[in-house]
């Protein structure tokens, strides 16, 4: 890693542009160590997403940059990210749930305008039913979204904007300004 006097002007603005962003209150943004061996230089930020006071979805993405570039990026800077998110039962075998999930991404980034290039990732569902002495709660399902691409200009508030909206809806929140019935009803039944 360079002598923090060497930080290329590009990582610069690209991080105080993430760190520029205000997502809806129901994510909660903290800057974490960025791994070291990804890239020359690194920044990362994790997301919890809150539902009713409880977390219901939680992510990474990480900030790449190479002032070099790289091939397989089209590009000096990359996003990464990970979200997981605990799903319903009944959504968890769902066969269309990976094409939806990840059009949460690309139409949120697309929303925002926020302009890529070389965008690429998984989806996977999980459940898991425990047995013996872990036995008792009933089975989880969960949703993993996996997913790089390439900012393509200036100002990564956009780019951060669009992952969060993607959080909150990988976290199934209603959109922003709409109150859920659900949680209107649990807080009148308390």
């Amino acid at each position: 890693m360079a002598s923090p006097s060497a930080v290329p002007e590009a990582f610069t603005r690209a991080v105080a542009g993430l760190r520029a962003a205000a997502p809806r209150p129901e994510i909660l943004l903290e800057e974490i160590a960025a791994p070291q061996k990804l890239a020359p230089w690194a920044f990362a930020l994790s997301a919890t997403v809150l539902r009713s006071g409880d977390e219901v979805a939680g992510g990474r993405l990480i900030l790449l940059h190479d002032p070099a570039g790289h091939e397989a990026w089209h590009g000096n800077l990359r996003l990464v990210t990970l979200v997981t998110a605990e799903l319903e039962a009944d959504m968890a075998g769902d066969p269309l749930l990976p094409a939806v999930a990840w059009t949460w991404l690309t139409d949120a980034l697309d929303q925002q305008a926020a302009a890529y290039t070389a965008i690429g990732g998984t989806i996977t569902q999980t459940t898991s039913t425990r047995f013996g002495e872990l036995a008792g709660p009933a089975p989880t399902a969960d949703l993993e979204v996996r997913a790089s691409w390439t900012p393509t200009a200036d100002g990564l508030e956009t780019h951060l904007l669009g992952w969060c909206a993607m959080l909150a809806s990988t976290a199934g929140l209603p959109p922003p300004g709409v109150t859920d019935l659900a949680d209107r009803q649990r807080a009148s039944a308390n």
